[in-house]
């Protein structure tokens, strides 16, 4: 009895390759297009004005200050993403509502702009489009570990235990009047980061001088980038629909 498992023991081990679910080739899987939140496709359905509100925003920045922690090593990866204004102007084009303007990276445009007039074309390039509304904002915090737990069992050698964590992520979002540098709204949104690890294992010992040990176990750590969207996005509708309440825009319905 005790011959026959350990000889499934070994089989485990050899065949656990194909039991725990994988990648099987990191090369072959393609790229592919980010698909649209469901909070992106409620904007979408939603009647949107006659014509596309300008805005710029200058920049939308990580605000935390805080680093990926790793113990024992200095760190210099951000916590969150450093491309919060691309993740902005993405989601105001996609909201139908937007009409942003190239503000981030505008040394690059008037270089451009500039060569083109020293080139001797027959005529100048226009004035760039001005804005009435500015869009200022941030991830404002990251806190980690603001809930976590777990459970488990052992008996005779063989156990198995579950545990979690939650982060959470907030950031706001606020609307200038260009002419009056008046605030006219301010929004701000948090969205809660998830991340789970199940394990399971085997320590015992089959004879006086042999030991059978195995372990498996998986981890699902929810992308910190797609939470930082998530958030943006709520934020983004949530100013929508209140500068509609406000009578600040409407839309062409």
């Amino acid at each position: 009895m005790r011959r026959v498992f350990i000889m499934a023991l070994a089989g485990l081990s050899l065949t656990a390759c194909s039991i725990v679910p994988k990648p099987e080739n990191f090369n072959i899987e393609p790229a592919t297009i980010d698909a649209r939140s469901s909070v992106m496709e409620y904007l979408r359905e939603q009647p949107r004005p006659g014509t596309p509100i300008p805005v710029t925003v200058y920049a939308f920045r990580d605000q935390t200050g805080q680093y990926k922690p790793q113990a024992n090593v200095s760190s210099f990866s951000t916590a969150v993403t450093q491309g919060g204004t691309s993740m902005m102007m993405q989601l105001l084009l996609d909201s139908g509502w937007f009409a942003p303007l190239e503000r981030e990276n505008l040394q690059n445009l008037l270089t451009e702009r500039q060569i083109y007039n020293s080139a001797g074309n027959g005529q100048d390039l226009p004035p760039l489009k001005e804005a009435r509304l500015l869009l200022e904002g941030g991830i404002i915090s990251y806190d980690t570990n603001t809930t976590s737990g777990g459970i488990g069992a052992e008996y005779f050698g063989i156990g198995m235990s579950e545990m979690y964590r939650e982060d959470q992520i907030s950031v706001y979002l606020r609307a200038v009047d260009v002419h009056t540098g008046q605030v006219l709204l301010s929004v701000s949104s948090t969205k809660k980061v998830f991340s789970t690890e199940v394990r399971a294992g085997l320590f015992r010992y089959v004879s006086l001088n042999r030991l059978a040990e195995a372990e498996g176990g998986f981890s699902m750590n929810e992308p910190v980038q797609l939470s930082v969207q998530r958030a943006m996005e709520t934020a983004l509708v949530e100013l929508i629909e209140r500068g509609k309440e406000r009578g600040f825009w409407r839309s062409a319905s």
